[in-house]
């Protein structure tokens, strides 16, 4: 059984969070709980806000108990930009990106298995 959970136009640029994303990957939930709730990254908060929203998907939708389970996918895509520019010298500008995310925590019952 799989369970997910998304959480959408994060004002985070992915690259900052697709590593911490990538911690989590194939961790039991506790622990992961465990490494989101102590990390003072901003990536962290918005993970942790995912995987306790699958989470209770998992426990109020499917009855699944959240210590038997696993991180399958921990995901963070780019989402839309927005486009601003900050004035330089001589009437010219500079563009500015402010990226946003999409985080997506995927869970499932099943333990994952060691890569070669």
């Amino acid at each position: 059984m799989e369970v997910m959970a998304i959480t959408r136009f994060v004002r985070l640029a992915p690259s900052r969070a697709m590593d911490m994303a990538g911690a989590l990957r194939g961790l039991p939930v506790p622990k992961a709980l465990q490494l989101v709730s102590f990390s003072k990254r901003k990536a962290a908060f918005y993970l942790g806000k995912t995987l306790k929203s699958a989470i209770a998907n998992a426990e109020n939708n499917h009855q699944l108990v959240a210590e038997n389970l696993f991180i399958k996918e921990a995901a963070v895509d780019p989402g839309p930009v927005m486009k601003r520019f900050w004035p330089r010298s001589r009437g010219s500008a500079s563009p500015i990106l402010k990226r946003t995310s999409h985080v997506r925590v995927t869970l499932t019952d099943e333990k994952p298995r060691k890569k070669k």
